[in-house]
């Protein structure tokens, strides 16, 4: 590793930890040429992910409209953030251990309403009556009456 002050390659890890609910590590360096400390983080690398969606386009999987899509049903709910980074953390999880280069949306929707409905009900109607384009309210009371049941 290249220190970013000087530029020499003689740098030594001085504290090593893992980022909690990431698959990360946190690295604290030491430059042995000029002495000064500097941060650096590792993260597995992962296959691009390809995302189908509902009109047959296709477009590299973006972990921001996921998370987007979650806030969106837990506005002015009781959930705080760490619990939203944790839940996506949990369907990412679950879509890069799967070892496929495309996924449905639909799939990945549906892991979000299956931990959304543990995490907040409101927040899971709100969310599947904008992925499932409730038509009516007969399919809005569908939903809810499987949710209660």
């Amino acid at each position: 590793m290249r220190c970013p002050f000087c530029n020499q390659d003689n740098t030594r890890v001085v504290d090593s930890r893992p980022i909690e609910d990431s698959n990360a590590i946190r690295r604290r360096r030491m430059c042995d040429a000029c002495g000064r400390r500097f941060t650096t983080y590792e993260k597995v690398e992962t296959i691009p992910l390809i995302v189908i969606k509902k009109d047959l386009n296709r477009e590299q999987y973006d972990r921001s409209k996921v998370e987007t899509g979650i806030l969106r049903a837990c506005h002015k709910r009781p959930v705080s953030a760490e619990q939203i980074t944790e839940l996506v953390n949990k369907v990412e999880t679950e879509i890069f251990n799967s070892e496929e280069r495309e996924i449905d949306s639909s799939v990945i929707g549906e892991k979000v309403m299956y931990y959304l409905k543990d995490l907040d009900q409101v927040a899971y109607v709100r969310f599947a009556s904008i992925y499932r384009e409730f038509k009516d309210v007969n399919t809005f009371m569908d939903e809810l009456k499987k949710m209660l049941n």
